[in-house]
């Protein structure tokens, strides 16, 4: 399975850490042993069982994001408008499985992957969209999905 729909496996969203827990937002930023990312500059996220062991107690009661992204990130990482995972009236929009936590909206990647027997290498561009927005190439994967979309992977 590709890096993409597993990014956040092993990892919390920090704004639900620092709800939990009542502590300051920059909190995270002194925990030298505990890695973080930060996904397009606005969602940051502390690694699982890495939390200071002050506060390891919190981690039982936490959101699990394996295979789920935020769906402004994972628009950009498919090359697709964040309309697709917002609005009901949008055909694609029931093909996905959605959660929220702490008012930030995440998309299954992952889930929607495995269904449709995508597979994607790490270095791979993904493009979703309609099937007369999309390239193929010869060094490219085509993938058929509902209501005139398609994925394609270019390697």
């Amino acid at each position: 399975m590709s890096h993409l729909p597993n990014t956040l496996n092993s990892f919390w969203l920090w704004r639900e850490v620092s709800s939990k827990l009542g502590v300051s937002n920059p909190l995270y930023k002194y925990w030298k042993s505990t890695p973080n990312i930060k996904l397009n500059n606005k969602y940051i996220f502390v690694q699982k069982n890495k939390l200071p062991s002050k506060y390891e107690y919190v981690e039982p009661i936490l959101t699990d994001l394996s295979g789920y992204l935020p769906i402004k990130y994972a628009s950009d990482r498919l090359h697709v408008n964040e309309h697709i995972f917002s609005y009901e009236k949008m055909s694609m929009f029931k093909e996905f499985e959605y959660k929220f936590v702490e008012d930030v909206k995440f998309v299954n990647i992952k889930k929607f992957f495995r269904e449709n027997g995508i597979k994607v290498s790490k270095n791979s561009l993904v493009q979703l969209g309609k099937f007369k927005d999309l390239e193929i190439t010869s060094n490219s994967t085509f993938y058929n999905l509902k209501n005139d979309y398609a994925i394609v992977v270019y390697e």
